[in-house]
């Protein structure tokens, strides 16, 4: 692994070109779709020049596939994008090429973000950095692989659900879900846009305090970016911090339990004081997040329709424009999700499933803020498992889901939450340890992290 203090300092061209022998070398893990190295050299040229200057001058990044950037195609991973060619940059992108950034390439994803193992990708899929019988974990999980293989020290994500924490947690480093709104998202490939968040992977707390520095602060072009909130601090030396008991049950991996515990045991020792809490909503958020995200999904999937966006089908009729153009663009798992969405949107059903689902939203985001009004930070597991293996859930979409029980919750309330590195299992399988704050409290989070990560 590698950090951005390895890369500042040093020739841009070399460091780029470092980054992309690096991940030519790691193809076999299917990380990346594209390569931008033709650009990449060319502002590598300008920072060294010194034409191009900023706190990341000089350092390689790379972007999911989901983010709109310049010098290489923008898929989604799906079919229907594959020969989309962005006319603007995302803001996140561009922000962090006015810092001096280079993006190097674009990661793979599970299409349109949907899913949590990375093999929904139309593409094919990632493997995990660590055991490549093993899934990357998703939507991200081209991200946290070439952050965790040392490819580049950092790589921006899209969390909804979960599609930062859980690829963090498989593949052992930090993961980064903001406060809905921190960092605008103009220019990426919309999923659910109550829920969807940018953030970035690093290996240390440092690197994504400065990373989400930059990115964060109010957009324009975007009516959901708060105004900048976030500014580094340092952690207060005792926190009160409540480990939730509805997220450590019989249905979570032993040693996954194990990791937590120890974690704990860590906080207890740096001056926290950690004691258990009942959030007795979670058993309902992933229901919940089960209606809602696919009704928005369903929204944001019709404009992709071979017509207004998208490769075009060759038919006759428009009916079989619209229909070819999407059977052969979308995954199986993009069909599945766009017709949960109409369905729990349908006359005579709005009432009984989405309007329900946003009343019982309603009582999760009370129970969170209730906590928080005596609790700094909550705690539990990122997913009920270390990373499962290639083609295990697969067939069973409820089993997959069940992948995101612990993440999805934070989405909903709109909350700041991080995925960080726990230890591993006795196969050595990384497992993560989720961070849950108030909003806006994203940075004493990773001021936290950072506290600790001397003494584990």
């Amino acid at each position: 692994m590698t950090t951005i203090a390895d890369y500042v300092g040093k020739s841009a061209v070399d460091n780029v070109r470092a980054a992309i022998d690096a991940a030519r070398n790691s193809e076999n893990f299917h990380a990346l779709l594209s390569l931008t190295e033709e650009r990449a050299l060319e502002r590598a040229a300008r920072v060294d020049s010194g034409e191009i200057t900023g706190r990341l001058a000089g350092v390689p990044f790379v972007a999911k596939d989901n983010f709109l950037t310049f010098g290489s195609t923008t898929t989604a991973a799906s079919h229907i994008l594959e020969d989309f060619h962005a006319p603007l940059q995302a803001t996140a992108i561009e922000k962090l090429e006015n810092e001096g950034a280079i993006c190097i390439g674009k990661a793979n994803l599970d299409a349109f973000a949907h899913g949590g193992s990375t093999e929904n990708s139309a593409f094919g899929p990632t493997l995990n950095s660590v055991d490549q019988t093993r899934v990357a974990g998703g939507s991200s999980g081209g991200s946290a692989v070439v952050t965790a293989l040392g490819i580049v020290p950092f790589a921006l994500g899209t969390d909804t659900g979960g599609s930062i924490r859980q690829p963090a947690s498989f593949n052992g480093v930090i993961g980064v879900k903001p406060t809905y709104g921190t960092v605008s998202r103009y220019g990426v490939v919309a999923m659910a846009s109550s829920t969807d968040t940018i953030g970035c992977f690093t290996t240390n707390a440092a690197d994504a305090e400065l990373v989400m520095d930059i990115m964060a602060g109010q957009d324009t072009s975007d009516m959901t970016t708060l105004p900048d909130f976030f500014t580094p601090t340092d952690a207060k030396a005792q926190q009160k911090i409540g480990i939730i008991k509805e997220s450590l049950t019989d249905d979570v991996d032993p040693q996954v339990v194990t990791r937590i515990n120890e974690y704990v045991a860590t906080l207890k020792d740096a001056g926290h004081v950690v004691e258990e809490v009942s959030l007795p909503m979670l058993k309902y958020a992933l229901a919940i997040y089960y209606i809602i995200v696919p009704a928005e999904i369903s929204s944001n999937l019709a404009r992709y329709d071979g017509v207004r966006y998208g490769k075009r089908a060759d038919a006759s009729t428009l009916t079989g424009l619209y229909g070819q153009s999407r059977d052969k663009g979308f995954v199986t798992e993009n069909k599945r999700r766009i017709m949960i969405g109409s369905y729990v949107l349908s006359s005579g059903y709005f009432d009984a499933y989405y309007l329900q689902a946003q009343k019982a939203r309603t009582l999760l985001i009370n129970e969170f803020n209730k906590l928080f009004e005596t609790y700094d930070v909550l705690i539990s597991p990122v997913s009920p498992t270390p990373a499962f293996k290639l083609g295990e859930n697969v067939a069973d979409p409820v089993k997959m889901y069940l992948e995101d029980i612990m993440s999805v919750p934070p989405s909903l309330a709109g909350l700041p939450a991080l995925s960080v590195p726990a230890g591993k299992t006795n196969d050595g399988l990384p497992i993560g340890v989720q961070l849950i704050g108030q909003r806006r409290s994203d940075a004493q989070l990773l001021a936290l992290v950072r506290s600790l990560e001397g003494e584990k």
